[in-house]
């Protein structure tokens, strides 16, 4: 049996006039956590935990302290994702709080399981409002924003608060999970022995939930008869690691797909039966809409409007909430479950043998998909000085493709929307961005986590506005020699560096950043490498052997000014005045 954190005190302890063996607070979280396979934990030192991180250090856990705390709650986040275990972010009171809930909030929509740990005030200290310390009541703060949240208050209750915790960021649809611990708790001491009692290995903390066998057959009825079918593959279908179902699923029915984001590579993008490259005309002439682990939110214009075209659909929906269903349009056949078991389910039921799309509907399709690869192709292999996206991203393109088991982090405007259609993936979960919630500041602790919770390594794709929101990071992925490269897309602002003050007066426009900007000598600053790159050769040369080497790298690749445009290609959203415009 492994050496605890409990054990361990209890031995420097243990004297001849010790009527017990003790142990405290901070030693029964360590033990709690490594009882439950939790071996990381991202975080920022300071009061009241930075002795927590020195001790779960010394007892053989990975510690990894970044520069703010949304940037290690978004490496958190991530791990979660990527492990199916919730990542942990460990910060102090207060402001650092409450500069990680975002990341916490960010997890819960995009249900990624992580555990926002926090120090806190003491409880008669917040609720007097005597004015402590960083004094703020975090748990009511915490609660709109998260799955759950917990407060323990007592040492004999870590066991409990750390078992539920870890259970209801798994459980179900996963999702961001607040734990309070005032500051006295963690030096609060009690029998070690009972302390070892007092702790939870969760079984099972994500259990199967079986769908109805009356929505599988409802499900395969609505799809059978299907003219023109279509199944979405979301983020969810990735996190669920059911791939070689959800493969046979596609494959067996002969349905085209259409592979959200982070769902790219569940099957390649170059499969015959891909839809990507085809997005608007599936979308739009599509009957029959089988969506896995996927949302019917404003990335699919919520189900209706001109993106669906005018023919009325029918949508199956596959997703273990319940509440999701008929969310924005009517879900013919709803099929509530975990995506594996649904997915095997389905499977089974089409053992009988199953009807393929008409040809019409899967050679338009096909039709649509070569037509645009064709027009693409030319762009993706220009040389303009300065590059444009296209040719940029067309040489990312090809070294993803050679190395299909690198994990590529993706954030920006132009620079994202651009990168989804254009760099193709291979693998699942090989392709991590800013999801559901869209919000920049993403990209370096995901390549941070991305690194270190899969040994591959990472190339971060950031627009220099993106970059600019977790840039201090790579200090980070240089004090831990991480296999990170960074490329930077600089195009001297927001959108473009083009737009000018229309007062006429001496302060650049907002959008506008400093011109011709060195992104790489912050790299070579804190002792990684810098190459400052302008043309797709350049940019290929140097990505490829940063990949090769594992040395940290940052890559400023110079953009035209000129290219892009206005919120990439969510415009719509932003709103236009109309007064300015007479």
């Amino acid at each position: 049996m492994p050496t605890t954190a409990t054990d361990t005190l209890r031995q420097k302890s243990h004297d001849k006039s010790a009527p017990q063996s003790l142990t405290d607070g901070f030693h029964l979280i360590i033990d709690a956590l490594r009882l439950n396979g939790i071996n990381t934990i991202y975080g920022v030192p300071g009061i009241p935990i930075t002795d927590f991180g020195r001790l779960a250090q010394a007892e053989g856990m990975r510690v990894i302290s970044f520069r703010h705390e949304q940037h290690a709650g978004n490496a958190a986040a991530i791990a979660g994702y990527l492990t199916q275990k919730p990542g942990i972010c460990l910060t102090v009171s207060a402001p650092g709080f409450l500069n990680g809930l975002t990341a916490l909030a960010n997890a819960t929509t995009n249900c990624f399981p992580m555990i926002l740990i926090s120090g806190s005030s003491d409880r008669e200290v917040v609720d007097l409002q005597q004015g402590d310390y960083e004094e703020m009541d975090q748990l009511a703060i915490a609660k709109p924003h998260c799955k759950a949240a917990f407060r323990v208050l007592h040492a004999q209750d870590i066991g409990i608060g750390v078992a539920r915790a870890i259970r209801a960021a798994c459980s179900g649809r996963p999702g961001g999970v607040y734990l309070d611990l005032p500051a006295k708790l963690f030096a609060e001491v009690m029998d070690a022995q009972a302390g070892r009692e007092s702790l939870v290995k969760v079984v099972d903390p994500a259990p199967r939930q079986f769908p109805a066998p009356e929505a599988i057959v409802r499900a395969l009825d609505v799809l059978k008869v299907a003219k023109r079918p279509l199944i979405i593959l979301g983020k969810g279908a990735a996190y669920a690691r059911a791939d070689e179902d959800i493969r046979a699923l596609v494959e067996k029915s002969g349905i085209p797909y259409l592979p959200m984001s982070m769902a790219k590579g569940l099957l390649p993008d170059d499969h015959p039966q891909s839809a990507g490259a085809a997005r608007s005309l599936a979308l739009k002439e599509s009957d029959v809409v089988m969506m896995i682990g996927a949302r019917l939110n404003w990335l699919l214009s919520h189900g209706k409007g001109k993106t669906w075209g005018t023919e009325p659909k029918k949508f199956i929906q596959i997703d273990i909430e319940p509440r999701e269903m008929d969310s924005n349009v009517e879900i013919a056949a709803p099929v509530v479950g975990d995506i594996a078991s649904c997915v095997s389910a389905l499977l089974d039921g089409m053992d009988g043998g199953w009807p393929a799309p008409p040809p019409e509907w899967t050679g338009a399709i096909r039709e649509k998909v070569e037509a645009n690869i064709a027009r693409m192709a030319p762009k993706l292999r220009n040389n303009n000085v300065p590059m444009d996206f296209h040719a940029a991203l067309g040489a990312l393109r090809t070294i993803i493709k050679e190395r299909p088991d690198a994990i590529l982090v993706n954030e920006g405007a132009n620079t994202l929307d651009f990168a989804r259609s254009i760099i193709n993936m291979y693998q699942p979960r090989k392709r991590l961005d800013v999801g559901t919630w869209g919000v920049m500041g993403i990209g370096m602790g995901f390549a941070v986590a991305a690194a270190i919770e899969t040994g591959k390594p990472v190339l971060a794709v950031e627009g220099d506005s993106a970059f600019g929101f977790s840039g201090m990071e790579i200090e980070t992925i240089c004090r831990y020699n991480l296999p990170v490269c960074v490329v930077v897309f600089n195009n001297n602002g927001i959108y473009r560096g083009t737009d000018v003050n229309p007062s006429g007066g001496t302060d650049v426009a907002t959008t506008v950043f400093v011109k011709d900007s060195r992104y790489d000598k912050m790299m070579e600053a804190f002792g990684g490498v810098g190459v400052h790159a302008t043309t797709p050769d350049e940019l290929t040369r140097a990505v490829n052997e940063a990949m090769d080497s594992g040395k940290p790298t940052l890559v400023n690749a110079v953009i035209d000014e000129k290219a892009g445009t206005e919120s990439g290609r969510i415009g719509d959203l932003n709103p236009q005045s109309a007064v300015s415009k007479k």
